[in-house]
């Protein structure tokens, strides 16, 4: 993607003021970033992390190094609800920590449970990073190891599923950011921007 015109970066802020912590409600103990697959979550996530100076936690990581098997094996040896219940348990007790920009996996809102931990959880900022359907496959398909989703082998399946989520990312998210036309550096600026809004 091409740079913006210097005449639309005059706002922002200067290179050298890049690592201040940006400000942002002084009642927001940790961002959490939802969306489906290809949102950016696990690239913008760190990098929203480092211009906070806060920590950057993946929840899908979280559920591999409790369990010691990838989210994949996970599903194909004990099954969804398995992993579900994995899946509530990690969220609850890193929804525990302060100073952490946390990723949810694509399907976390899917939960009631986990729906309600979000929602009651003090001092915590839920940012939906939203894009269409079709250029979020195509992000998925740019990236390591796509031929190995088996979400990308029904496409249909998957627009359904898309569908039916972002209804409820739309309903936990505090802020959305449509991030279709942004690179992982706006996006970050974007949600930093979202969050100094609620000051």
């Amino acid at each position: 993607m091409l740079d913006m015109p210097a005449t639309e970066t005059s706002d922002m802020p200067k290179p050298s003021t890049s690592t201040r912590t940006p400000a942002i409600p002084l009642d927001v103990d940790r961002v959490v970033l939802t969306g489906f697959m290809g949102s950016g979550k696990s690239t913008v996530g760190p990098l929203l992390a480092e211009r906070l100076g806060w920590r950057f936690l993946d929840l899908d990581n979280e559920i591999e190094r409790r369990d010691g098997r990838t989210v994949a094996r996970i599903f194909a040896e004990s099954g969804e609800p398995h992993f579900r219940k994995l899946e509530a348990e990690a969220l609850a007790s890193l929804l525990g920590r302060r100073r952490v920009v946390l990723a949810l996996g694509g399907g976390a809102p899917e939960e009631l449970g986990n729906r309600l931990l979000l929602e009651q959880t003090p001092r915590t900022a839920v940012v939906y990073l939203a894009a269409p359907f079709e250029a979020l496959v195509a992000r998925c398909l740019e990236q390591p190891g796509a031929a190995e989703r088996p979400v990308l082998a029904d496409l249909s399946a998957a627009e359904r599923r898309f569908k039916a989520r972002r209804r409820l990312y739309e309903r936990i998210a505090g802020h959305t950011v449509e991030t279709a036309e942004l690179n992982v550096e706006q996006t970050a600026a974007m949600v930093l921007e979202g969050l100094a809004k609620q000051l």
